[in-house]
């Protein structure tokens, strides 16, 4: 009888209408910050990945921030010391002792490592203590974190524009606050100025909204340019001034390739006489300086006691594995290694950006004078069929779906110019890098070449439709797909 009636109950239940099950508020909200052109592109190149023999005409990746020219340097040095591995031979002695648990404060040895790590990279300007270090996993981690502890759902942070498109997730989806944008222009480089952030500032006390701090990129992303001692001055004055924090993003500092030279807030508030430090905070990670994203070690650093034990509590959701923080500690431990490393790493950033600069100057680009990171900030404002933002997407969708290059349109920064974006020219091969001016170099002749000029002797474009741009592309495929089919027969024949 049981039986019979479980079996009616299913059939009643299949003859019902579907319903979804509730989920909470967070999980179906918008806010997340991924409906952007910034992770658009990711998406169409991850459909499409470019390779230079599976699939040359595929999308090159060039919205990716990754250092990969020193691996080899890393590489070499594991080979050397194969005892800060645990699962080599020679380490596994201390594979039970670090396998274990471990106190969410890290291991001693990695926070001292890092804390020495960090000196290096600032010139030795100011010491870092052991103990005021807190380890998250990753960078994004360290921002949320910190944003926890210093803002309440509802408050806001003044963020310079341009900005890295990731902070409307990392800062804003599950703490509730907000992001005020700062707008930089181009008339003096996009460098911050105090009546930009006053503006930004009684614009949200206009909207009623408070603002708990400033957060600053010092290299910038996506600028490319590090910040000087003034600015620096400035900012604290400003933060001193309207009672809030200040937030130091420093993920770059290590990537500063030629003059001027790099200025964390730390040798500014070790070398001046700065009260009030409680309100200075940096965010460091190794996922640039040191090209290691997978690893996911994210630093903060506060000058706040109460902020570093708050921080310390919520690391225990984002804790960085014991045997990442054991390799990470020998290898920072090496200071004879980390001097060397940064000596050849900006050697070889120096040289890549020149390589893409330059050759987008064949091209008849331009971008922003940049001394640091992964990336140039390109002007491609006389490109736009129109000097908006729907023009600088429509450039945008065509440079990434027939040009094949997956970049990020200043839009997705918060550029308030539009015809700005970020390309990034540190994950890749010299031939990758090679492979995306020449599809660039083709690309603007193909718009030149679609121009006339009016009787004052100026260009003046007339619309160049994405199918055209298509029909030469799809002719270019072609004749690299019968080049390697060419190849392919010489080799066989041989």
């Amino acid at each position: 009888m049981d039986s019979q009636k479980s079996q009616q109950q299913q059939h009643a239940l299949k003859g019902m209408p579907a319903r979804g099950v509730s989920l909470s508020s967070l999980a179906t909200s918008k806010a997340h910050g991924e409906d952007s052109p910034y992770f658009d592109g990711w998406k169409e190149y991850e459909a499409n990945p470019y390779h230079p023999v599976n699939n040359p005409s595929g999308i090159i990746q060039m919205g990716l921030a990754e250092n990969q020219l020193s691996f080899d340097l890393l590489e070499n040095w594991l080979l050397a010391h194969p005892k800060a591995s645990i699962c080599a031979e020679q380490g596994v002695s201390s594979f039970k002792e670090i396998a274990l648990y471990q106190d969410y404060h890290g291991l001693p040895d990695c926070r001292k490592a890092i804390a020495m790590f960090m000196e290096e990279v600032g010139g030795r300007k100011a010491k870092f203590e052991r103990d005021r270090i807190v380890l998250t996993a990753g960078a994004t981690a360290a921002h949320e974190v910190l944003t926890f502890c210093l803002a309440d759902p509802g408050e806001a942070f003044l963020v310079p524009t341009p900005y890295y498109p990731g902070f409307d997730r990392d800062l804003k989806w599950r703490t509730g606050v907000e992001l005020i944008p700062v707008h930089c222009s181009s008339d003096n480089d996009f460098q911050i100025t105090v009546p930009a952030l006053e503006a930004a500032y009684q614009q949200a006390s206009a909207r009623n909204i408070q603002v708990k701090g400033i957060l600053v990129t010092n290299p910038s992303n996506p600028l490319g340019t590090t910040m000087e001692a003034t600015t620096l001055r400035k900012l604290l004055a400003f933060a001193s001034e309207k009672n809030i924090h200040l937030v130091c993003d420093e993920i770059y500092s290590g990537s500063v390739f030629t003059s001027p030279k790099f200025t964390s807030i730390a040798e500014i508030l070790a070398t001046e006489n700065i009260s009030q430090r409680e309100r200075v905070h940096i965010v460091y990670s190794l996922s640039k300086d040191l090209g290691l994203p997978g690893f996911r070690v994210g630093i903060i650093y506060s000058y706040n006691d109460t902020v570093v034990t708050a921080a310390r509590r919520m690391s225990s959701f984002s804790l960085v594995s014991s045997q990442t923080q054991h390799l990470i500690a020998s290898m920072l431990s090496d200071m004879e290694f980390v001097t060397k490393y940064f000596a050849e790493n900006s050697k070889r950033l120096r040289k890549r950006h020149q390589m893409f600069a330059s050759g987008l100057h064949v091209a008849g680009i331009d971008c922003l004078k940049s001394n640091a990171g992964l990336f140039c900030w390109v002007d491609l404002r006389y490109l736009l069929q129109s000097g908006n933002q729907e023009g600088e997407i429509s450039l945008w969708k065509i440079i990434l779906k027939e040009v094949g290059l997956n970049v990020s349109p200043g839009s997705s920064c918060h550029c308030s110019e539009p015809g700005w974006f970020r390309f990034c020219f540190a994950n890749m091969t010299d031939e990758t890098v090679q492979e995306s001016l020449n599809r660039i170099k083709f690309f603007t002749c193909r718009r030149r070449s679609n121009g006339r000029y009016n009787e004052e002797g100026s260009s003046q474009k007339k619309q160049l439709h994405a199918a055209d741009i298509n029909q030469k592309f799809r002719w270019i495929k072609r004749t690299r797909s019968l080049m390697l089919i060419v190849r392919s027969l010489r080799l066989i024949v041989l």
